[in-house]
């Protein structure tokens, strides 16, 4: 396919300039979606009854293993039964905690305007985040490089439907693992403005992380324990364990005031049970767990109940994603997310290998189940593929068509029902024998009435084939190298970039992050 791709790309340049002028791209402007639609709940009161005690009965009665001493000592203080590394916990006491965790909350970058509300109505979409592997057209598909990852950063921050930076788009595996996640930061800080995540793999990466959004943003330390400047996604070990450096991390930045997310990885069939309301009952008690022994530490600490719930291919093993199993697992967790106060956190994946009709579809099954479930967060929401294992510019830029999409999708002048929009009188004006092209009504607002597009191509296939008949994977890589050709780093004041420059320099001399080769 992509050879087949690669023959086809020389077409179509002119139209596509025509059409955006001296800008790379015409996209929408930067905004926080509301989503004003009521979730799809599949559940009755009955269901989200069942789901909760049985979450609970895994709590009392089965316990969650945290390899992670720390913790063991915290759940021994708050008063709750261990065996060994199992912690057993109530339901008085799961509730009480949870209870802490605020409903709504705000994440600050180092520019304001870009502030994030995390939770209520508000939907916000992030970069792919981890693969190890880089594709798009010319490569094919390679190791994960640090140019690649330049290039990942800079899409994020050149869409405006991208609201946060999440983490490694991909892996630089050129860059040493004790001095990586110094790299990758200063870029994300230096070649964005946007919310960043940091990882949760060890003492040092954690609170080298926090220190360097402290200095990007200019704070004194006081002024970044005061309020969320960033967050931290941890995943659970399931079945029902969580392991000592995502723990660690977690603790580390919820003492900062730093907002968590708890994202137990939840496959039915393997590492959960093969019924979905089981896999999702499951997940909900990892999640819980963590999200208790965070309140019991720093009650407030702002927290979000992420689900990455799927099922595998029964045949293969291989994990499966935008499955109908997945959008109704993430439809269950947000009535689940509501019924405990919590915002939620889903994903944007697939399955698919390259950027094809497999991997919108599977995609869009994605999104739109994010839609539909109430999220708040979407990780990987632009460039994923092959279930987390490859990022791609390509894929990046088809899904940010889909992200826009949906953007337009809740904006309220999509159903206003105003005067001037019910329009009687332009009815009037062209009766049964006109058309509305050249009434005022319409000329006053048809640059703005409909979404336009970035990437597909409306035309007839005789004027696509003249054109150079570029297929979707082809336009999306025209319009990425253009936008990298485009890009322009976001200021930042010189003093907090030389301060950042001076940390990592620092950090790298005294080795950075233990590692074990």
């Amino acid at each position: 396919m992509a050879d087949d791709l690669k023959r086809k790309r020389a077409g179509g340049r002119s139209g596509h300039a025509d059409r955006a002028g001296h800008r790379a791209i015409e996209q929408m402007p930067w905004r926080i979606p509301q989503n004003h639609d009521r979730p799809t709940e599949p559940l009755d009161e009955a269901g989200v009854q069942a789901i909760h005690k049985g979450a609970m009965r895994i709590l009392r009665d089965i316990g969650i293993r945290f390899l992670n001493d720390e913790a063991l000592t915290i759940f021994a203080d708050a008063g709750c039964r261990i065996v060994d590394q199992t912690v057993f916990m109530d339901e008085d006491f799961v509730m009480e905690m949870v209870g802490r965790a605020p409903a709504e909350f705000t994440v600050t970058p180092r520019n304001p305007a870009r502030a994030l509300p995390f939770g209520g109505k508000a939907l916000l979409f992030g970069n792919v985040s981890s693969p190890p592997n880089y594709w798009d057209l010319e490569r094919g598909k390679v190791s994960g490089f640090m140019e690649g990852f330049r290039t990942f950063i800079k899409l994020t921050q050149y869409f405006n439907c991208i609201h946060f930076a999440g983490g490694y788009p991909v892996e630089p595996v050129e860059i040493h693992p004790s001095v990586r996640h110094l790299d990758c930061l200063y870029e994300k800080l230096t070649l964005t403005d946007k919310v960043v995540h940091a990882y949760s793999l060890g003492k040092e990466r954690v609170e080298d992380a926090m220190e360097m959004v402290r200095l990007a943003g200019g704070l004194s330390h006081e002024d970044f324990r005061a309020r969320s400047h960033m967050f931290t996604n941890i995943n659970s070990v399931s079945p029902l364990k969580h392991d000592f450096p995502m723990i660690d991390g977690a603790l580390r930045m919820a003492r900062a005031g730093q907002a968590v997310v708890v994202t137990p990885f939840t496959l039915a069939g393997a590492m959960a049970p093969v019924t979905m309301s089981g896999a999702v009952t499951l997940s909900i008690a990892e999640a819980l767990s963590a999200i208790a022994l965070l309140q019991y530490v720093r009650p407030g600490t702002p927290s979000m109940i992420g689900t990455f719930t799927s099922n595998v291919d029964m045949k293969s093993g291989a994990p499966a994603f935008g499955t109908p199993e997945y959008m109704r697992a993430t439809q269950m967790t947000g009535q689940m997310a509501r019924f405990y106060g919590l915002p939620l956190r889903s994903s944007g994946v697939c399955a698919a290998n390259v950027p094809d009709g497999q991997a919108m579809w599977e995609t869009c099954n994605s999104l739109w189940a994010a839609v539909q479930s109430g999220t708040n967060l979407v990780y990987h929401a632009a460039g994923w593929l092959e279930g987390g294992l490859i990022a791609s510019p390509e894929k990046f830029v088809m899904d940010c068509e889909v992200l826009q999409m949906i953007q337009r999708y809740m904006e309220p002048e999509t159903w206003a029902t105003t005067p001037d929009d019910i329009a009687v009188d332009a009815i009037a004006e062209v009766g049964p024998d006109g058309h509305y092209f050249g009434v005022q009504h319409t000329q006053d607002r048809y640059t703005k009435a409909f979404y336009q597009p970035i990437a597909s191509d409306w035309r007839n296939f005789e004027a696509w084939k003249v054109d150079g008949g570029a297929w979707t994977a082809e336009r999306a890589h025209r319009i990425f190298k253009d936008i990298l050709a485009d890009f322009e780093a976001p200021p930042m004041d010189a003093g907090d970039k030389e301060a950042l420059r001076d940390f990592v320099a620092r950090r790298k001399a005294e080795g950075g992050a233990p590692t074990d080769f």
